[in-house]
């Protein structure tokens, strides 16, 4: 009977081993850029600031730059979240003396491109990109880590600018719809810096996002029975998805808040687990597609299209390629070919139509299936990448609905919210 006793009590101990998870220790702070599209078209993006600013002091954070690719975004909307930091600052620093100073905040805000980059990926330096490249530089021991949110408009601007930053910088990328924002941005990058290391995350971050059939009623009223009265940030937060912690971007924070950054393969992470990839998905047509063609979701899809040769720029707009009711430019690449990019950010079958001023592309359509499974099986157009690119991980369990990757997070979501409770209640001290 000892011996059956002790028999269960090791299984239970390693079964608890195996799903316990606690807040790991990280070698040293890490240096951090952010790279937000804050004040466009999704406020999640004010949300996961509110987690930023309140957790600060975990991070030397190095520069916070607005790329945004749509909308009124600018970076005086971060200035503005950090005017709200402010005036809960003081009670805040009584429990974390690390936090930054304000002033200190709104001297590293940097405005970065205005919109999306032509078909070329890239196209004059800006502020933003300036001090990507200036921060890269700087002599540490350290990687600087990009925290991407939107685009990566900036980001490979600073890339083409300073190709010698590549071995200097380390990206954490919020994929999926802004990969279909940004796609020509993408695609430069991985073409001509597929050896940078990447964390490309396309659907892992969904974990965090709220969702009342998966999460209990303690995290689906989490506004309701933390944030509310809690400062001003705690008013302020109201105001995005009213109160519903949405935070797409916030695993970028949590994956360098928790263990070792340099493992992307780290097992029961908050900000995700991850595997290496030898290739990205990319898939040239150069005729109409059809039922019949079937590509990996997150790809990036090229649709050529032959017509006139014409004495103008290349990268010049010539037409408009419709999809799933969204309208994309399309650009002249020279000896009269045309060409968009797209990137669908979720299983569906799309159409497309084109309209133009020239006539032999006007009215050209097709149709194509879009498969769950990222990146998808290997051709001959794909991106071939280096080794220390990573992105989420198949495996069949952690998928949740559609989204590949994303039950890792969603696992853990109940811990990170309760670590956070922790810092909204500093608020409520009075």
């Amino acid at each position: 009977m000892k011996k059956h006793n002790i028999t269960v009590l090791l299984l239970l101990l390693s079964m608890f081993s195996l799903f316990a998870h606690a807040q790991k220790p990280r070698p040293e702070r890490p240096r951090i850029i952010v790279s937000s599209d804050i004040g466009g078209t999704d406020p999640d993006d004010n949300q996961s600031m509110i987690h930023l600013l309140m957790y600060n002091d975990m991070f030397d954070i190095e520069g916070l730059v607005s790329s945004p690719s749509f909308g009124s975004g600018s970076a005086d909307e971060i200035r503005r979240m950090i005017g709200i930091y402010e005036k809960d600052y003081d009670r805040l620093k009584k429990h974390a003396a690390g936090l930054m100073p304000p002033d200190s905040l709104r001297r590293i805000c940097k405005q970065g491109r205005r919109g999306l980059a032509p078909f070329k990926g890239y196209d004059e330096p800006t502020e933003g990109s300036e001090w990507i490249v200036r921060q890269a530089r700087r002599q540490s021991d350290r990687p600087l880590w990009i925290l991407v949110w939107g685009t990566l408009e900036d980001v490979a601007q600073a890339l083409h600018d300073a190709p010698d930053i590549k071995d200097k910088i380390r990206i954490y990328y919020i994929g999926g719809p802004n990969k279909k924002w940004g796609v020509n941005s993408y695609a430069y990058i991985a073409e001509n810096f597929p050896d940078v290391w990447m964390i490309e995350n396309n659907a892992t971050y969904r974990g965090l996002i709220a969702d009342g059939k998966r999460d209990g009623e303690a995290d689906s009223r989490y506004y309701e029975r933390v944030m509310s009265g809690a400062g001003h940030m705690g008013a302020d937060f109201i105001n995005y998805y009213k109160g519903r912690v949405k935070m797409g971007d916030t695993p970028s924070l949590l994956y360098m808040m928790d263990g070792n950054p340099d493992d992307p393969e780290k097992e029961s992470c908050w900000g995700g687990s991850f595997r290496r990839t030898a290739y990205t998905s990319r898939r040239v047509f150069e005729r109409a597609t059809t039922l019949n063609d079937t590509v990996p979701v997150y790809s990036v899809i090229e649709l050529r299209m032959k017509g006139p040769e014409l004495d103008i720029d290349q990268d010049s707009v010539c037409f408009t390629a419709t999809i799933d009711r969204q309208a994309w430019p399309g650009y002249y690449l020279g000896n009269g070919l045309y060409a968009v990019r797209y990137s669908p950010k979720a299983p569906a079958v799309l159409s497309y139509t084109v309209s133009s001023g020239i006539k032999e592309l006007d009215g050209q359509h097709g149709t194509f299936v879009v498969d769950r499974m990222w990146p998808g099986k290997r051709c001959k157009d794909d991106y071939t990448v280096g080794g220390n690119w990573f992105t989420d991980r198949g495996d069949k369990e952690y998928f949740e609905g559609p989204w590949q990757g994303a039950g890792l997070i969603r696992l853990l979501r109940h811990e990170i919210l309760e670590d956070w409770t922790e810092r909204w209640n500093w608020l409520k001290d009075r």
